[in-house]
C-alpha cells in the first residue's frame, strides 16, 4: 500500500495565493496531497507524521532557470576564479586576486599533473577584475611550453590558450583573419580566443569538448549536490549539443533512486540547421522522464558584456572597445523561430547586449505575424540591457524573459567604469522594469559563470549591490516576495513547468526547499545568508550535511 507521509514544518510558503501559508503538507507518490493544517489532512486517512522539519521553513524547491550542468565537471578542473567559491563538497576555494596569484593557481595545477601529455585545464579567469589587463599565450608557455592549456573565462565566452594548444590546432601561425581572434606584434593568435567559432578547433585539445563535458557522469551527480546544498530540485542545463551518448547517461543517472535534481537541458543551436534542430528537439522531447526534461531549443545570439563581446546599440562601449559578435545569423534566427513556432518547439534565446535583444524582437515579430503561436513562451536570457521600450515589446509579444541579476553584484563596478558607463549600469537587469510591464520573469546565476545559489540571487534583484557595496539602480530593485517567485513560479513558467512545480498545492511535484529562516521575515541584506537544510524532491529527502 503507497504511504501517505505528513510533514509538519514552522511555517510552509505555498506561494499559492488561495491559501499562501500552511503548517502540513501531506505527500504520496512524489506528488503533494494536500496542504493545511495536520486536522485538515487527516481526512486524507491513514498517515505518518514526519517532524524533522518542525522548526523549519518549507517552500517550493528552488528553481534555477539558467544554469550549465557542466559547472560539476569544473570542479575536477583548476578554479582560478576572482571571487571565493564552495565546490560541491562544500570546501570553500579562495580566489585569487590579482593575474599573478591566477597564474601562480595555475602553475600549481600544473606541477600536480603526472602525466606529461595531459592538457592543463582551468576556469573562471576574468581579466577584467585585474585593470583589463589580458593573460597572453606567452603567460601560460611560461607555465609550460609542452603541454596544452587552456583556460576558460567566467564568462564562458572567450578562452586563452598557450603556443602549444594553438599548434594543435593548426593555429599558432601567420595570416589567420577572424574577429574573435586577436593577433599580436608578431601576426600570430595572442592566445585569448573568443566566442564558439575561435574556440571551437582549440577546445578539445584543453579539456572543453562540449560533448565530452555533456557526457561526464561524475560532473552531473557533483552538480546534483550542488543542487541540494542550495535547495534547488529543478535546474535549466541551458546549451548542451545533447549527443546521443549524454542523453543515455543523463537517462540513466537522472533515474537512480537517490538522484536528487530534475534537470531540464537545452540543445544548443550550434553545427546544425533550422530544420535538422526543430526535428532533433520534438526527437528529443519524446524521450524525457520525471527527472530529465528535453524537447526546448537554446540559441545564443552574441557575447558576453565584461568580454566585450556582446552586441550594443549605439553609443557602444563606455570605453572605446569595438562591438562585440554575432553568433547567429539573421537569417538563421528568423528559419528557426518560424519552424519552432509552427512545431510547437520553445527556444530560449540567449542576449546580453540590447543591440542583440533588438535583433531578436524584432526577429520575433515578424515570425509571429506568420506563424502565430499563442503561450509560446519563447524567453530572453540574461537580456542584461533592455530597456522600458524593449520590455514593453516583450509583452506584447507573449515573451518571457530571465535575468541575470548576480551580474550586479560580480561586475557591476567594472559595468560601471568600463564597458557600458554608469547610466546604462543603473538599468542592468532592469527586474523592476520587466514586472512593471508584466513580462513574466525569472532570474538566475547562470553556474558556472557565477555560483548555483537562488537565495543569492533573489538578495541581488533586491538589494542591487556591486562587490564594493555601491547601490546600483536602485529604481530597479524588487522586493522580497516577487524575488521569490522570480527563483520559484517565475522559472517554472519560463521552462513551462509552473502546472506541475514552483508552488505547494496539491497535485504537483512534492519538492521542497528546506530552509532554516524565514526569508520573508529577514531583513532584505540578510536574504542570502539563509542556510538551507537540504531539500525534498519527489517526496524523497536529502540533506545538505550528508549528500
Amino acid at each position: 500500500m503507497t504511504e501517505t507521509v505528513v510533514y509538519a514544518a514552522r511555517e510552509i510558503i505555498t506561494m499559492n495565493p488561495s491559501r499562501p501559508v500552511a503548517s502540513h503538507v501531506a505527500v504520496r507518490d512524489g506528488r503533494i496531497l494536500g496542504v493545511g493544517s495536520l486536522a485538515e489532512l487527516a481526512g486524507w486517512g491513514d498517515h505518518r507524521l514526519d517532524t524533522r522539519f518542525a522548526d523549519k521553513i518549507l517552500m517550493p524547491g528552488l528553481v534555477e532557470g539558467h544554469s550549465h550542468v557542466m559547472e560539476g565537471t569544473f570542479w575536477s578542473y583548476a578554479y582560478c576564479g576572482y571571487f571565493d567559491r564552495m565546490d560541491p563538497n562544500g570546501k570553500i576555494w579562495p580566489g585569487a586576486k590579482t593575474m599573478a596569484a591566477a597564474l601562480d593557481r595555475l602553475a600549481d595545477a600544473e606541477a600536480a599533473l603526472a602525466d606529461p601529455t595531459q592538457p592543463l585545464t582551468a576556469w573562471s579567469l576574468d581579466p577584467i577584475y585585474y585593470d583589463n589587463v589580458r593573460c597572453t599565450r606567452a603567460d601560460l608557455d611560461a607555465i609550460s611550453p609542452s603541454r596544452p592549456i587552456g583556460v576558460l573565462h567566467a564568462s564562458g565566452h572567450i578562452m586563452n590558450v598557450n603556443s602549444r594548444a594553438l599548434e594543435l590546432a593548426g593555429m599558432l601561425r601567420a595570416g589567420v583573419n577572424h574577429p574573435g581572434i586577436p593577433l599580436g606584434a608578431d601576426g600570430l593568435p595572442t592566445g585569448e580566443l573568443k566566442g564558439p567559432e575561435a574556440m571551437a578547433p582549440v577546445s578539445p585539445h584543453v579539456g572543453f569538448d562540449r560533448d565530452a563535458l555533456a557526457a561526464d557522469e561524475p560532473g552531473l551527480r557533483r552538480f546534483a549536490r550542488l543542487c541540494v546544498r542550495q535547495g534547488v530540485t529543478t535546474a535549466a542545463d541551458l546549451a548542451s549539443m545533447l549527443p546521443d551518448a549524454a542523453v543515455e547517461m543523463m537517462t540513466r543517472v537522472t533515474g537512480e533512486a537517490d538522484f536528487p535534481a530534475r534537470i531540464v537541458s537545452l540543445r544548443r543551436l550550434h553545427g546544425i540547421a533550422p530544420e535538422e534542430i526543430v526535428a532533433r528537439a520534438l526527437a528529443l522531447r519524446a524521450r524525457s522522464t520525471e527527472r530529465l526534461r528535453l524537447g526546448i531549443i537554446k540559441i545564443v545570439a552574441d557575447g558576453s558584456i565584461q568580454g566585450f563581446s556582446a552586441r550594443l546599440r549605439w553609443p557602444g562601449y563606455y570605453n572605446g572597445a569595438p562591438n562585440g559578435l554575432w553568433y547567429v545569423t539573421p537569417e538563421q534566427l528568423a528559419e528557426t523561430f518560424e519552424r519552432a513556432l509552427a512545431a510547437g518547439v520553445q527556444i530560449h534565446i540567449h542576449t546580453n547586449g540590447d543591440q542583440a535583444t533588438e535583433l531578436v524582437l524584432d526577429t520575433m515579430a515578424a515570425s509571429l505575424a506568420k506563424v502565430p503561436a499563442p503561450d509560446h513562451r519563447f524567453t530572453l536570457q540574461h537580456c542584461q540591457l533592455a530597456d522600458r521600450a524593449q520590455f514593453r515589446r516583450m509583452a506584447a509579444l507573449g515573451m518571457c524573459v530571465n535575468l541575470f541579476a548576480n551580474h550586479h553584484y560580480y561586475w557591476g563596478d567594472e559595468h560601471r567604469r568600463l564597458t557600458v558607463g554608469p547610466e546604462r549600469a543603473e538599468r542592468m537587469n532592469a527586474c523592476a522594469s520587466a514586472l512593471d510591464y508584466g513580462v513574466p520573469m525569472a532570474i538566475h546565476s547562470d553556474a558556472p559563470v557565477t555560483p548555483l545559489g537562488p537565495l543569492f540571487t533573489a538578495w541581488c534583484a533586491v538589494n542591487r549591490l556591486t562587490a564594493s557595496g555601491h547601490l546600483q539602480g536602485a529604481e530597479e530593485r524588487i522586493g522580497i516576495a516577487d524575488s521569490l517567485h522570480a527563483i520559484t513560479l517565475g522559472a517554472a513558467h519560463t521552462l513551462k513547468l509552473d502546472g506541475e512545480i514552483g508552488s505547494i498545492e496539491v497535485g504537483k511535484r512534492a519538492d521542497f526547499a528546506i530552509l532554516e529562516a524565514d526569508p520573508r521575515t529577514v531583513a532584505p541584506g540578510e536574504l542570502k545568508d539563509i542556510a538551507v537544510w537540504g531539500t525534498v524532491q519527489g517526496g524523497r529527502v536529502f540533506s545538505a550535511a550528508e549528500i
